[in-house]
């Protein structure tokens, strides 16, 4: 919502101031102009990038529009999450977790944290690094390097259509330019008209320019952020997991290593440490009584 209202205000200041200096919007309606640039550049960014890199930017931009801020029940879930697995393991080692890492979507545990569940790239991230710590004896340093290099190649590569996006706004204004020149080669065709009739060539050929910069500075590069900015809270609980598995590996008690995660979550969304030790003590006391 707060994205829709955001396009809506840069639309009524920009349309808005220019009627307001009596400027008429119908002359901005241009659609050879529109297609020449927008035509353009679809076809580098089909150009430039792979079908799988295309699919995920769609995806993306439409998760910029429906993305829901991951609150306090989604932090409750995955810190809990991984203080159980964390808790199994202490009892009876990592092959006690077979069940669980090897079908996650069919687990019984996994299937107690349904917000996680629905995260596929989480809930794989960690089945897969649970699985690794099961395969065989492994360091907390040697652990931290595995997982830090996942998970840059993980970055690279899911933050690779924002920077394509990025880069068309940035070509933008160049198509833009474009539609304009071919606007005044239209014009110095009807050099012998009247002066009304070449004005409106003219204007016509501006609009051009004009629509270059608006797609660049109030579409593209925005919109291009706001994805950016969504994988990287994606990215965020992905960085509470990997912490965490260290730190247990490192020789932490659970209670410890889960709030080590928790310290990488985000400031905005990150739950204290009183808060972990209530849902803990509820766990606990949960278990207790079954």
């Amino acid at each position: 919502m707060q994205k829709v209202l955001g396009a809506v205000f840069i639309l009524i200041c920009v349309l808005g101031g220019y009627a307001m200096a009596g400027g008429e919007l119908h002359v901005l309606w241009q659609p050879a102009e529109m297609i020449i640039i927008l035509g353009a550049g679809l076809g580098s960014l089909v150009v430039g990038n792979p079908k799988e890199v295309l699919l995920e930017m769609w995806q993306q931009i439409r998760g910029v529009f429906s993305f829901k801020r991951r609150g306090e029940a989604f932090q409750r879930e995955l810190l809990m999450l991984l203080y159980e697995l964390l808790e199994m393991v202490q009892a009876g080692g990592l092959k006690t977790l077979d069940e669980h890492i090897e079908e996650p979507e069919n687990s019984a545990l996994f299937a107690r944290y349904p917000l996680i569940a629905q995260e596929r790239n989480l809930m794989a991230f960690i089945a897969d690094n649970f699985r690794l710590m099961a395969m065989g004896k492994i360091s907390a340093h040697e652990l931290e390097g595995f997982l830090e290099q996942e998970l840059g190649a993980m970055e690279e590569t899911l933050l690779l259509p924002s920077r394509s996006l990025h880069k068309l706004g940035e070509a933008m204004p160049g198509f833009g330019i474009l539609a304009a020149i071919m606007g005044i080669i239209i014009t110095m065709g009807s050099i012998g008209g009247s002066v009304a009739e070449i004005g409106e060539h003219v204007a016509a050929a501006l609009v051009g320019t004009f629509l270059g910069i608006f797609f660049c500075y109030c579409l593209m590069d925005p919109l291009s952020n706001a994805m950016a900015q969504r994988i990287k809270t994606e990215l965020s609980a992905l960085e509470c997991v990997r912490t965490t598995l260290v730190a247990h590996v490192a020789g932490k008690p659970t209670l410890l290593a889960v709030d080590a995660g928790r310290k990488l979550i985000e400031q905005d969304v990150k739950p204290a440490f009183r808060q972990l030790e209530t849902w803990v003590n509820q766990y606990e006391e949960t278990r207790g009584s079954a």
